[in-house]
């Protein structure tokens, strides 16, 4: 595996492990003099002492940036800045410093990408591991995963689980589930299907009890789309 400081990069992966974290939500540290921190992550005192130990060790801060507002990676924001000093910036899904805000809804109506030259930090649009649940607006969600890819893309860096040291590979994958998905779910409307529960049997298969209601919520935003697109029975 290449190595992350390579690229001026660090991650802080907090304690707080579960079937929607993965192993936990990972906070990132990006260059040095000074260091800029994407998604504090949760409310979690030893989790935000190491962030703040190693940001304190690249030269201090920058500014924060988050990719979207949901608890795991943003509850930590207040503790952290009062930890830095209280007058580090903070940009939610905006630009700041080295970091360049990419609009990439779907996951959140808020969540963003932030790209610094060959690095993106893909909060939850792309994990590390496994694929994400998408909220809505899933038509804009792909066509941000395109224009990820089309980028010249060395690492990203997910909210959750590992690095990934294969953009390319990883981009494609995503959009081919999301095409797979919508295969398999035209497919059970072809054949009368209409209830939530058949189409999440029919679609969904894989989905484990624990993360029913995620795949419920994905269907939501592929029929939406496809409701949209004048191809729903």
């Amino acid at each position: 595996m290449s190595d992350l400081g390579t690229f001026g990069v660090a991650l802080v992966r907090a304690d707080n492990p579960g079937p929607y974290s993965l192993s936990g939500t990972n906070t990132w540290i990006y260059g040095s003099d000074p260091a800029w921190v994407v998604d504090p992550g949760p409310l979690l005192p030893e989790h935000q002492e190491a962030v703040a130990l190693e940001v304190e060790a690249r030269g201090g801060a920058g500014g924060i940036a988050v990719t979207h507002s949901h608890a795991d990676h943003v509850e930590g924001v207040e503790a952290l800045v009062a930890r830095l000093g209280g007058d580090v910036p903070v940009a939610h899904g905006s630009s700041i410093g080295p970091l360049e805000a990419m609009p990439l809804p779907g996951h959140s109506d808020d969540h963003a990408v932030f790209v610094a030259g060959r690095v993106a930090f893909t909060g939850d649009a792309v994990l590390g591991e496994g694929s994400v649940f998408v909220i809505g607006r899933l038509g804009e969600y792909l066509d941000g995963l395109r224009r990820l890819r089309a980028l010249d893309l060395a690492l990203l860096c997910p909210g959750h689980g590992p690095p990934v040291w294969d953009p390319a590979a990883k981009l494609d994958g995503y959009v081919a589930h999301r095409l797979e998905r919508e295969r398999r779910l035209v497919d059970a409307l072809a054949r009368g299907l209409r209830t939530e529960d058949e189409l999440l049997d029919a679609a969904w298969p894989d989905a484990p009890p624990v993360l029913r209601e995620a795949a419920a919520m994905s269907l939501r935003a592929h029929m939406e789309k496809l409701e949209a697109e004048g191809r729903v029975p």
